[in-house]
């Protein structure tokens, strides 16, 4: 188990090396764990505690190593050319109005329940059984 002190203390190519061998173990582990060859199933869930600790180091080394690199002026970028916006498409025309009557079957259809389907046997297929 490693604690975050010491990784700290490491440069960050050994840190790189060391989550590297730290997958590997992790994916071992799971894999002699399914196939019951694993001693100790706590194994697993030390060396996923440990990648975590040395990828939140190397986070870390990236973060403090950014502001360094934003510290260098930088460009300003050009404005884009916009596109001419298309026209928008003329109104529909209103549909047709349809019959008073029409709208108020079509509520009442809506309304009723559906019936349900219902399979026929015949006298054939119930002897059959």
């Amino acid at each position: 188990m490693f604690k975050a002190k010491d990784l700290q203390e490491r440069t960050p190519e050994d840190l790189r090396e060391l989550e590297k061998t730290l997958a590997k173990d992790v994916f071992q582990n799971r894999f002699k764990n399914f196939t019951n060859r694993l001693d100790d199933t706590s194994a697993i869930k030390k060396t996923r505690r440990d990648l975590a600790r040395v990828k939140t180091v190397l986070a870390k080394l990236a973060k403090a190593a950014l502001p360094a690199a934003e510290a260098a002026p930088v460009a300003p970028k050009a404005p884009k050319a916009k596109a001419p916006k298309a026209k928008a498409a003329a109104p529909k025309a209103p549909a047709a109005a349809k019959p008073a009557g029409a709208e108020v079957k079509s509520a009442a259809a809506d309304a009723a329940p559906k019936a349900k389907k219902t399979s026929k046997k015949t006298a054939a297929q119930k002897e059959a059984k």
